[in-house]
């Protein structure tokens, strides 16, 4: 079996991060989305990895290389425009070729991963097996009827009026007949080759596609709330591990990651909570669902369930941040000249919020 993950697109719901970053490389914890992803498919037995790519391939060709780190082989697969999943897949098929495979979107998380998916569609025998789970709307998603067995009957993308609250999670598993049915599908209004649409003519053709209802956490980390979501669900199975130096008056509470030549001075973490390597904290609390990458240096500041990028610094005295992600070499300060004002230089696509 192979494995295809979708890295490419535009990630335009995480602007401004995603000016500068693909949108598979924010990290969650610390560590980049689509790592997540490349070692699910490597602990389900699969070390064959297409990667589709887009506008951001040399970024992520620089961050995730040949694969070798994981034990996989990585084969990167341009494809010239985001055009819908169907359309990835097509992009792929010469090096899917005949192979069964897993499709696994880059900025997804699926709780304790997919080995179990992948065992499932190996013993069925079954032409398509995808993943669902209820949703509170699934006007937003792909949408699935089943009938009594699991069989799936009906998809359809984001409907204005659903028949059911069943929504598809980001892993798709096919055998090779998913290639004939997207050669027999057209674009969608929205002018892309839908996945669903693909999966819909498996059914028609008499193809037999099963389901599984995931009860774990899914996420798409597409906007700032879902990556903070996330951010929050991997740092709750989070070990402590402290590899930096704490002063007589520093101290952490709970689980609580810190990094190599990460100083604490006066300062307290409240996990769960990981700081990443080179960080200095002075006079500062990091509360609870916070991920601060390396060489971030934060001053008299307060900082809770926020994500804080490569080397930012946080200086603002009397300030509390919440529910905030904070990208790289970002410099937030809190001036004490007279009359008081704000001073802002922001760039396209960004959010402020004052309270």
């Amino acid at each position: 079996m192979k494995a295809l993950v979708l890295a490419g697109g535009k990630g335009t719901r995480l602007r401004p991060i995603t000016h500068t970053s693909a949108k598979q490389l924010v990290p969650v914890a610390n560590k980049p989305i689509l790592f997540y992803a490349i070692e699910s498919i490597r602990d389900a037995g699969i070390d064959d990895i297409g990667l589709i790519v887009g506008d951001t391939q040399a970024e992520i060709r620089a961050a995730v290389g040949d694969g070798s780190r994981w034990g996989v082989r990585i084969t990167y697969i341009p494809q010239a425009a985001p055009l819908g999943l169907a359309h990835a897949v097509w992009t792929a098929r010469d090096f899917l070729a005949d192979s069964p495979f897993v499709m696994y979107l880059g900025d997804n998380l699926i709780q304790h991963g997919i080995q179990r998916f992948v065992r499932e569609f190996e013993a069925l025998r079954v032409d398509a097996l995808i993943l669902l789970t209820a949703v509170e709307h699934p006007e937003q998603f792909g949408v699935a009827e089943l009938d009594g067995t699991g069989q799936v009957m009906r998809l359809e993308e984001k409907p204005k009026q659903p028949r059911t609250n069943l929504a598809l999670v980001g892993v798709y598993l096919f055998n090779s007949t998913v290639h004939d049915a997207i050669s027999q599908i057209k674009p969608s209004a929205r002018g892309e080759l839908e996945i669903t649409d693909a999966i819909q003519k498996l059914i028609d053709t008499g193809r037999q596609v099963h389901s599984h209802l995931h009860t774990g956490w899914w996420l798409d980390t597409g906007k700032k709330d879902d990556m903070l979501e996330a951010n929050r669900v991997v740092l709750d199975e989070l070990p402590t591990e402290v590899r930096g130096e704490l002063d007589a008056a520093s101290r952490i509470v709970g689980r609580v990651q810190i990094g190599e030549g990460t100083q604490l001075v006066n300062s307290c973490v409240r996990g769960p909570a990981v700081i990443g390597g080179g960080c200095r904290l002075v006079n500062t609390f990091v509360g609870p669902y916070t991920s601060i990458s390396d060489g971030v240096e934060i001053v008299d500041s307060e900082i809770e369930h926020s994500i804080v990028l490569d080397g930012s610094k946080i200086v603002s005295p009397g300030s509390r941040i919440e529910d905030s992600l904070i990208g790289r070499n970002v410099a937030v300060t809190r001036g004490e000249r007279r009359p008081a004002a704000l001073r802002l230089l922001l760039g396209d696509d960004s959010e402020v919020s004052l309270i």
